[in-house]
């Protein structure tokens, strides 16, 4: 068999059925027989329609995860459980909460093999919103762009690595080999840790943007994005209280500097010199939102989101840290050993 998709989901009934029927749909174009993959999805105790959702369409696999043992996610367990039921040559690990283009599964495993990688990852087209994700997702991903920039995940020379679960493709030996997500069980950034784990024993890992192949919305409402970013921050980011101290800098000077100029607007020195400045960081900010990857207008909100931000860095290192557990779905993780 050449390709297992293996679709984690705990309470995903508002998302999963247009993911499952993106990737159904592609199956005639993007493999000869039906034998050549196969799609499997982990029902981890949802308490809504998820798993009837999966059981009333064809050729999906449903699967119950294993007891949740200690010191593991529940993200972790559910596709460890899959994976050593699987059967593809290549194993695609994707969230309940993405769409798939038409093609996209038989040109990933074609990218794969010409670039002579064991694991291929997207970061997909993020669909946001509301308010306040248009306004606070361009700004974590202008951070995380230079902080895991794909050319240096992509090239071996480099000790960055990084993954994105939404789209994660990898080689059956060499995942197996590492120990897949039994070697990252407790990991709160599964995806960024078995990268790295591959990276470090020489395999081969590529990582790019990818909206023509995929898109996802990650969060339904404020609360969960709160949640969700509080869980992530902290492990993405090695310094995120100085991250959120830059941050907030940022906002007083964007805001402070007009004040000052709107104050000494008669002195001609101090205006010229005063809007000087105020154009120079507010080029600076903009310059580094738009690597964010997202819309014009969204990154033009971002500055409003600057205190969001800032809180959401400080929330996260302080729940990672201090407080030594996050939250996530209705579980609650230790952060001891992160």
């Amino acid at each position: 068999m050449r390709l297992s998709v293996i679709v984690p989901a705990r309470n995903e009934a508002d998302v999963l059925r247009p993911c499952l029927e993106s990737l159904l749909a592609q199956s005639e174009a993007d493999f000869a027989l039906a034998k050549d993959w196969e799609l499997l999805l982990v029902d981890d105790g949802s308490t809504d329609g998820t798993r009837s959702i999966a059981l009333g369409l064809s050729s999906v696999t449903v699967l119950d995860p294993e007891p949740l043992k200690p010191g593991w996610t529940g993200k972790a367990n559910a596709v460890w459980t899959a994976a050593r039921q699987a059967q593809g040559e290549w194993l695609l690990f994707t969230d309940a909460d993405t769409i798939h283009a038409a093609g996209n599964l038989r040109r990933a495993i074609h990218e794969a093999q010409h670039a002579q990688v064991v694991m291929l990852s997207y970061s997909p087209r993020q669909v946001v919103k509301g308010f306040w994700q248009r306004a606070l997702m361009p700004l974590i991903f202008s951070e995380l762009a230079p902080a895991y920039p794909p050319e240096k995940v992509s090239d071996p020379a480099s000790r960055v690595a990084a993954a994105n679960g939404q789209f994660l493709m990898v080689q059956r030996a060499a995942y197996f080999q590492v120990g897949g997500h039994s070697a990252v069980a407790g990991s709160l950034l599964e995806d960024v840790d078995l990268a790295f784990l591959l990276k470090r024993r020489k395999y081969p890992i590529r990582f790019r943007y990818a909206p023509d192949a995929l898109s996802t919305r990650m969060y339904r409402s404020f609360g969960a994005m709160f949640e969700g970013w509080t869980k992530n921050l902290a492990r993405l980011f090695a310094y995120p209280v100085m991250m959120a101290a830059w941050r907030a800098l940022d906002l007083l000077l964007l805001i402070g500097l007009p004040l000052l100029l709107w104050h000494y607007f008669a002195l001609p020195v101090a205006r010229y010199a005063l809007a000087a400045v105020w154009l120079r960081v507010l080029w600076r900010f903009y310059a580094r939102v738009a690597k964010s990857n997202f819309s014009a207008v969204d990154c033009a909100l971002s500055v409003v989101a600057l205190p969001l931000f800032c809180l959401l860095l400080v929330s996260s290192w302080w729940q990672h840290t201090v407080r030594g557990s996050v939250a996530w779905k209705g579980r609650a993780y230790s952060t001891a050993k992160q």
